[in-house]
């Protein structure tokens, strides 16, 4: 039976590691229940499956006894990070007087992260905020068609760009979030996709995190996935990207990728997943390219797979497709 949620308790709490003034350090991670992004009201993007994670009446004072559950957690990291299933910065999801709160909590902090669409992106509530802020912006496709059929993000690339120079012109931090393998994209595509979208990222973002498509419950992408129309991308993609925009970007490029390893994240063959991923996350740290000296047997099927995406030209899970079919020869 699943646990009833509260409007007093937060999502989720967690620690890891992350950058802090060019070293590796703890950091604190949480997600706000709230009452939910306003984009998601109107529809959402078709991978977010963020909205589970609100509820639709959430009041100030119980984002306040969700502060102070953090707050108990919290040990002193240098850097924290804060979500909501949306915008850190809409007021009807975190009203102005718990954010002010929150940034009392965290006053001693060197960083701290928060997310918002660009349309809550103005100098008049970022002049608000500490200069040890990081604002992450979901950019997720340079490409106006992308953003607007394949994600259906509800903004356009020059609303994110407007967003970060804001940021950058009152001397705030900016992470771009891109998404490697929207739907409807074969995988080579989408790797020429996030190669374009950093080049334009790199104008406006001190860090670039390249998030592969992790298929989530309850979406319009988890039922294309279930019916085998899509496939998560591979990490061999994933390397691909690093290992071609970073020689060429100022900014920061990073990958942390959700559900890495399993069907519906990022994935190769499943014997040599964790030791790639480890490489990508040594790297993240680093930025030394010499960190993703990895390889595996499975890197000509996933070249083979790219060239069969292409010949063919569909964005469906082939190896699903193959699978399928010879468990019917075999019947």
């Amino acid at each position: 039976m699943e646990k009833r949620r509260s409007a007093s308790q937060p999502e989720a709490v967690w620690k890891e590691k992350d950058l802090v003034s060019g070293r590796e350090e703890d950091a604190m991670v949480a997600i706000f229940r709230t009452s939910g992004c306003s984009w998601a009201k109107k529809g959402g993007c078709t991978m977010c499956g963020y909205s589970s994670a609100s509820l639709s009446e959430v009041t100030s004072e119980d984002l306040m006894i969700q502060i102070d559950a953090v707050m108990e957690r919290y040990e002193g990291e240098k850097f924290v990070k804060l979500y909501t299933s949306g915008s850190f910065l809409d007021d009807g999801e975190i009203p102005p007087e718990v954010r002010e709160r929150i940034f009392r909590e965290f006053s001693g902090c060197s960083r701290i992260l928060f997310e918002s669409r660009p349309e809550y992106v103005t100098r008049e509530t970022l002049s608000r905020v500490p200069k040890t802020v990081t604002l992450a912006l979901g950019l997720e496709s340079s490409d106006p068609e992308v953003l607007s059929k394949s994600v259906r993000k509800g903004f356009t690339p020059d609303d994110s760009r407007r967003a970060g120079e804001c940021a950058k012109e009152l001397g705030l931090s900016v992470r771009t979030y891109l998404l490697l393998k929207p739907p409807f994209m074969i995988e080579s595509e989408a790797i020429e996709d996030a190669l374009r979208s950093i080049a334009f990222a790199d104008a406006f973002s001190d860090e670039i995190s390249i998030n592969p498509v992790n298929v989530q419950r309850g979406t319009y992408l988890e039922h294309l996935w279930r019916r085998g129309g899509y496939r998560s991308p591979w990490i061999w993609s994933l390397v691909d990207v690093i290992a071609r925009a970073a020689p060429i970007t100022k900014a920061r490029i990073m990958s942390s990728p959700s559900g890495g390893g399993t069907q519906r994240g990022v994935h190769n063959c499943g014997v040599c997943d964790r030791k790639v991923l480890d490489t990508i996350h040594k790297f993240s740290i680093t930025q030394d390219l010499g960190c993703m000296d990895a390889h595996c047997e499975c890197e000509e099927r996933w070249r083979r797979y790219l060239e069969s995406e292409r010949v063919l030209g569909t964005a469906a899970d082939i190896d699903r497709g193959i699978r399928d079919e010879l468990m019917l020869v075999g019947r």
